[in-house]
C-alpha cells in the first residue's frame, strides 16, 4: 500500500448494500478460532456483504450452548501462543493462554463469542449449523443457540450461497 492509497475501513451504515456474499466455514472450535470467522464476517457485513456462516466439525462448539461460552486457547501445538514447546502441555497452561486471550479481547472491547454472534445475526448474518456435524454429535437445533437458522447439509449451503466468495477457517 503507497502512502496515496486509503485504507478501506467498514462503514457500517444502513445504506451501504451490495450484490457481494461471502460464506465462510467455520471448523475449528477453540477460542482463537471462533474469532477470525465472526470478525471477518462482521466487517463484511459493515460493507453491506451477505454474510452466510456455516459451522461443521468442532466450529460446532462455537454454537452450541453450553460450550459456546467455555471455549478455551490451547498452547500445545501452537506456535502462535509464544510460549515455549515444552511449558506448552503444563497443566494449567490452557487455562492461563485462555485467559490471557479474554483478557486481550476485553482491553480490545471485543465481545465475548455469544454476544459477537447476537451483533453479526441482528446485523443480518446467517447462521448454519452442518447437518453431518449435528448428527455426529447427537444434537439437534434445541442443543444449539438460538440465533441457528437451520441445521443444513454441505450441498444445500454449497448451492445457497452459489457464487460467493468462500473462505474456510
Amino acid at each position: 500500500m503507497t502512502a496515496t492509497q486509503d485504507l478501506i475501513v467498514p462503514s457500517f451504515d444502513d445504506e451501504v448494500e451490495t450484490d457481494r456474499t461471502l460464506a465462510i466455514i467455520c471448523s475449528k472450535g477453540s477460542l482463537d478460532m471462533a474469532y477470525p470467522g465472526l470478525i471477518l464476517g462482521n466487517a463484511a457485513l459493515g460493507e453491506g456483504v451477505n454474510v452466510h456462516l456455516f459451522f461443521t466439525f468442532w466450529g460446532f462448539d462455537i454454537i452450541t450452548k453450553g460450550r459456546m461460552e467455555h471455549l478455551k486457547f490451547s498452547p500445545v501445538g501452537n506456535p502462535a501462543a509464544h510460549i515455549p514447546a515444552a511449558l506448552a502441555p503444563v497443566p494449567g497452561m490452557t487455562s492461563m493462554a485462555t485467559h490471557m486471550m479474554h483478557k486481550s479481547l476485553d482491553d480490545l472491547e471485543i465481545p465475548e463469542v455469544p454476544e459477537f454472534l447476537e451483533i453479526i445475526k441482528a446485523s443480518g448474518a446467517h447462521v448454519w449449523a452442518c447437518k453431518l456435524s449435528a448428527d455426529m454429535n447427537h444434537l439437534s437445533e434445541g442443543d444449539l443457540w438460538d440465533g441457528v437458522d437451520g441445521i443444513i447439509n454441505a450441498t444445500e449451503f454449497i448451492e445457497m450461497t452459489d457464487g460467493a466468495q468462500l473462505l474456510f477457517i
